[in-house]
């Protein structure tokens, strides 16, 4: 019988090959990106981006991971800034989630203050005079009619431009009368193109467009528009613009059609506005769909009503009536009432979010409004906070870092 040999004292106590370990760190680039995409927040994956530059890579080399990432996150509203007439600095109110951490650490980092602004001149007492004409993107653009000129500026980033107004020769060869329609900001989803604004402005029929490059400095002014149906009754026609998906609509003041600036070929056209609109005293306003799509957003005796821009069934695009919204569960979101509430009034429609508020004022000047948002995809009501109306209301969303972006990616990589 043959014995079996016990291990040797030596061969007893070597330890066993270590096992081998794979860290966070050495996972590719695809797996990193499929984890980031179960984040729940843009500022959580910007948190998480800039904590090692494997993870910066992965996100910052791959478009289609960003687009993918807003499909299932859109990029979170940070609050509302208030612009009210006169002269004065807007003030801002955050949006207050205690359940996300990584947006609360947003905004108390931003400068919403916008304190990088210019002062107006040497006298302390003299009143500021910036005026928003349009929040996109992450950038906010304001005018300051003494100064004559714009600034752009991210209060995420604290990158300010200062540009001049367009000179007087757009005016030119008017019809009539003639005033400003709006200012707005040209800039692509992806970032870093060159910035670029589009002024606007109107006569007694005819519309006009001049165009601005940080790369040139200067104004580009373009010709007049053919002249408008039907010819305006005063020289206010047009009521504030909207700018949606690459487009600026303006509303005719008693017409039934809407005037639209398409910002790619700079051309003016018009289109009609849905048949249950026309000849109605109604505060209707233009957006966009989650998918970009023009849409148009109405409230109704404590409903939204909602048209989107699409084919019909011969083919041939108009307004369609896609659903009303009853939002009947106000009175118990806010504890109130609809006598308290009066009625609602639609702020902006941005990537198929409703902003809105109720129009307590009113009823009481005092009495604060309550705002709110509207997944309009879901139909999930959000409260948003109570403050009172103060002026012209700008909703605020947080942009891509701009140091997240990079768009020279090799071809071989776009589709990763």
């Amino acid at each position: 019988m043959s014995s079996q040999q016990s291990p040797s004292p030596a061969e007893a106590k070597s330890p066993r090959p270590p096992a081998p370990t794979t860290t966070v760190t050495a996972l590719d680039d695809d797996l990193l990106r499929e984890i980031f995409l179960r984040l729940h927040s843009l500022p959580t994956l910007v948190r998480a981006a800039l904590s090692c530059r494997t993870f910066f890579h992965a996100v910052r080399s791959s478009p289609a991971f960003r687009r993918s990432f807003r499909e299932v996150h859109p990029p979170p509203l940070l609050g509302l800034f208030f612009d009210p007439d006169g002269p004065s600095i807007p003030a801002f109110a955050p949006l207050r989630r205690r359940s996300d951490p990584d947006l609360a650490a947003v905004v108390r980092g931003a400068d919403f203050f916008l304190t990088r602004l210019p002062d107006d001149d040497d006298d302390a007492a003299a009143l500021p005079e910036w005026v928003i004409y349009d929040c996109r993107d992450g950038y906010i653009l304001l005018e300051h009619g003494s100064l004559e000129q714009y600034a752009v500026y991210n209060p995420l980033t604290r990158a300010l431009d200062l540009i001049p107004q367009p000179p007087d020769e757009i005016f030119d060869d008017q019809h009539g009368d003639a005033s400003c329609l709006g200012c707005y900001i040209l800039s692509s989803q992806e970032g870093g193109e060159p910035l670029r604004l589009v002024y606007t402005c109107h006569d007694e029929s005819r519309a006009r467009a001049a165009v601005f490059s940080s790369e040139s400095r200067e104004w580009q002014i373009l010709p007049w528009s053919e002249p408008v149906r039907p010819l305006p009754e005063d020289e206010h026609w047009l009521k504030v613009g909207t700018m949606a998906n690459g487009f600026v609509y303006w509303t005719h003041k008693n017409q039934a059609y809407i005037l639209v600036l398409n910002t790619v070929t700079l051309q003016f056209s018009q289109m009609d506005v849905p048949p249950d609109l026309v000849d109605q005293d109604l505060m209707f306003k233009v957006g966009e769909t989650k998918d970009g799509r023009p849409c148009i957003v109405c409230p109704i005796d404590f409903e939204l009503h909602a048209w989107v821009w699409r084919a019909g069934q011969d083919g041939i695009e108009t307004w369609i009536f896609d659903k009303k919204f009853s939002l009947e569960t106000i009175v118990e979101v806010t504890e109130g009432t609809f006598e308290q509430h009066c009625e609602l009034k639609v702020l902006a429609i941005i990537g198929g979010f409703v902003y809105f508020c109720t129009m307590d004022m009113l009823h009481d000047a005092i009495y604060p409004c309550w705002f709110l948002s509207l997944c309009m995809e879901t139909g999930e009501l959000g409260t948003l906070f109570r403050r009172r109306f103060d002026g012209h209301v700008y909703p605020y969303i947080m942009a891509w870092p701009p140091s997240l972006i990079d768009n020279k990616v090799n071809p071989q990589f776009e589709g990763a």
